[in-house]
Parts: C-alpha cells; structure tokens; sequence
C-alpha cells in the first residue's frame, strides 16, 4: 500500500548534541540571533525564532566535553535554516563576516541562495532563502531541475 505524507507536513524541529552548551549558544543565539525559549539546567537549551517552542534543541547528554562526529561517517549532514527573504540571508551574512566566521561554502540552487558553514562542534549548517516559485527552473517537461552553482556574495 503506498502512502505520501500530507503536504502540510513540516519538519518541526532539529536536536543536536553538542560538547559545550555555553559555546554553542554563542553560536546559536549570540551569532545567528536565536532566542531561548527553555533551559534544563546545565545540560540542554531549546531555541527559535519568532517564539515558537523551539526550532532548535541543543544537549550534551551524551556528548560533554565529545569531539566531532567524523566526516566519513552516517549521521546529519546539515541543518539547514530558512530566511524569509533575501535581505534576511544578506544580513546574516554581514554578521559572519564581520564576525570573522568561516564560510564552507555558498551555492545558487537555483530553486535557492545558500551559505554553508559548521557550528563549533563540526554540525554543518545551511542559511538559506528560497527563490519565488516562479523563478524555479523546469525543464521542457516540467520536471524541477535543482543545480549548484558557485553564488556570487556580492
């Protein structure tokens, strides 16, 4: 029996284990501008944008004082994170610079403008804003044709 998900389904929330909680709202909420909505103790913190109960969990309940997962191994490539506009994705951008932040990498998808970058423990993040839908490219059939080309930062 086949089944499609709703297409209202949304992906709620990501959960990440982290080796330092401080460090990584120095990220979270200090650099990317996520604000806490919880804390439990020493030990985990729930972040989002907007007021939301949380877009983000952060813990070290099996992870504190761990070094990255390795590379060439299963496990979350990215979390990615969507801007409502492209100014939004500019601005973000603009405070990683000045901040000094490394960059992974930035690609057109053509359906989107992305950023890459880690967060302190090595979880790679994507900062992201979609195109108008309008603006997507099909080919002859109609079938999305997503590409990944070098996106100019100016």
């Amino acid at each position: 029996m086949s089944y499609t998900v709703p297409a209202q389904t949304r992906i709620g929330h990501v959960h990440l284990k982290v080796s330092d909680l401080d460090r990584s709202l120095g990220f979270y909420r200090d650099l990317l501008g996520f604000e806490v909505m919880q804390k439990y103790g020493t030990q985990a913190v729930f972040i989002s944008a907007g007021g939301y109960h949380h877009h983000i969990g952060l813990n070290t309940w099996h992870s504190k004082g761990a070094g990255p997962a390795p590379v060439h191994s299963v496990g979350l490539y990215h979390t990615a994170i969507l801007y409502p506009t492209r100014k939004d994705l500019a601005i973000i951008l603009r405070r990683l610079m000045d901040a000094k932040y490394p960059l992974t990498g930035a690609s057109d998808h053509g359906v989107s403008e992305a950023i890459y970058l880690n967060d302190p423990d090595g979880n790679g993040v994507e900062l992201y804003w979609d195109k108008p839908e309008a603006l997507w490219p099909f080919d002859e059939n109609g079938k999305l044709v997503m590409v990944t080309n070098a996106l100019n930062l100016n």
